[in-house]
């Protein structure tokens, strides 16, 4: 007797799913410049700062030099610019065994990467060696809308071939979530590799 799966297609987040940024020295620049920590990253991603990047609209250039206008406004501008530095530069991670477990759940269903990325995101796969590992890439800036606007989840579905309603949604924000799970899809809110595997427990057996 064939057990039937529980979803015909996996749509993943990248960042804080797949890739981690390692913000120690980011975190030791605002500390010694006397900002709470994480206030740069509050500013980078504040809508007006990060979402035409998002989009599309702006390149990562323009971001940046938008992003450090906005912290030019709480200290001087060259410590403005050593922060946004410090950012855009700041070590990343892959988490393998999150790869590892897309990479046994592509022996069943279709994984496709659904991200709020920039123009950039392409060079970034490529430079993490991971430019062929997702069967389907979604971004925000490449198709002109972001998560969670209902239209990223409908691209990544069709993109997949399934339909809403048999696709698994993982992602480390809950807003995205709650609208992945407001349009049918199962929906699983990422902390740890955990919530991962016990999601994909019921097609990996």
């Amino acid at each position: 007797m064939t057990i039937p799966r529980p979803y015909d297609a996996v749509l993943c987040d990248f960042d804080d799913v797949i890739r981690f940024h390692d913000q120690t020295e980011l975190n030791e620049l605002e500390r010694a410049m006397g900002l709470a920590e994480g206030t740069t990253t509050k500013v980078v991603f504040a809508p007006e700062v990060d979402r035409p990047a998002l989009l599309g609209q702006i390149t990562v250039e323009q971001w940046t030099e938008a992003a450090e206008a906005a912290l030019a406004l709480q200290v001087p501008r060259e410590q403005a610019r050593a922060l946004v530095t410090a950012f855009v530069k700041a070590p990343v991670r892959v988490d393998d065994d999150v790869l590892d477990l897309l990479r046994r759940a592509q022996e069943h269903v279709p994984v496709v990467l659904v991200t709020n990325a920039t123009l950039d995101l392409e060079d970034d796969l490529a430079w993490l060696g991971l430019t062929h590992f997702a069967d389907e890439v979604v971004s925000s800036a490449r198709v002109g809308v972001g998560k969670p606007d209902p239209r990223i989840y409908e691209i990544a579905a069709e993109r997949a071939g399934v339909p809403l309603g048999r696709c698994l949604f993982v992602d480390d924000r809950e807003e995205n979530v709650e609208a992945a799970r407001a349009l049918g899809l199962t929906a699983v809110l990422f902390t740890d590799v955990s919530d991962l595997e016990a999601a994909l427990a019921p097609l990996l057996g």
